[in-house]
């Protein structure tokens, strides 16, 4: 059964600005990064497929909540199946996100009422996987730059677009600028908990209405 949410997997992602993408040995280590995450600030976490043991750290991370309390937002990637797609939502991931064009996982998630942040690299895919469900992921983004998130915003005005690939932590303001409602980070994230809330803090926006009062005052 998918996430019950007070608020919009979208409305969580565009307001953290920046997507931790997860992709660890065992399911265990999974888990406890995510829990570290989630204490420092963060809400919404991608658990990849790659991830030996990944629906078990969906399921465990999934019941979690952030820093204010709040539900975590546990979403996969690498999901390019319908297999795994299922497996996902079962899992209760609030959001599915592919690499690139995946037909059958379209298919499960208009099936399931599910979120599903689809992959692409050119325009075409980009602009379907935006026509389908609002938000597209860009990848790799390092190939084409941040500029090439500006052309693809031209034409694009109102897409949610989500680069991914290549970014460093110190680069994520430079695609925000150009245009990203948020940004994939694979690596680079500090390990030192003050350092790790400090990069949250510093990106954060106000989500929606159903997070009165658990943002941060002024």
């Amino acid at each position: 059964m998918e996430a019950a949410l007070s608020c919009h997997p979208y409305a969580a992602i565009t307001a953290q600005r920046l997507l931790p993408v997860l992709r660890n040995a065992d399911a265990d280590e999974a888990v406890r990064q995510a829990t570290a995450l989630l204490a420092a600030g963060c809400r919404a976490v991608e658990l990849t497929t790659s991830t030996p043991g990944w629906a078990e750290a969906v399921a465990r991370t999934v019941p979690l909540t952030d820093a204010r309390g709040r539900p975590a937002v546990i979403g996969v990637g690498t999901v390019t199946t319908a297999v795994a797609a299922r497996t996902a939502l079962d899992a209760g991931a609030a959001f599915l996100i592919s690499p690139y064009p995946a037909p059958e996982v379209r298919e499960v998630a208009l099936e399931r009422g599910a979120v599903f942040i689809e992959g692409g690299f050119t325009p075409g895919e980009i602009a379907s996987a935006v026509r389908a469900g609002g938000a597209a992921k860009v990848f790799p983004a390092h190939v084409g730059g941040s500029a090439f998130i500006r052309s693809l915003k031209a034409v694009l005005p109102d897409a949610l677009i989500i680069p991914t690939g290549g970014i460093a932590p110190g680069e994520v303001r430079d695609w925000l600028a150009a245009g990203a409602a948020a940004v994939g980070i694979g690596s680079g994230l500090p390990a030192d908990p003050g350092e790790l809330a400090a990069v949250f803090t510093d990106l954060a926006q106000p989500c929606c209405g159903s997070c009165a009062g658990t943002e941060p005052r002024p």
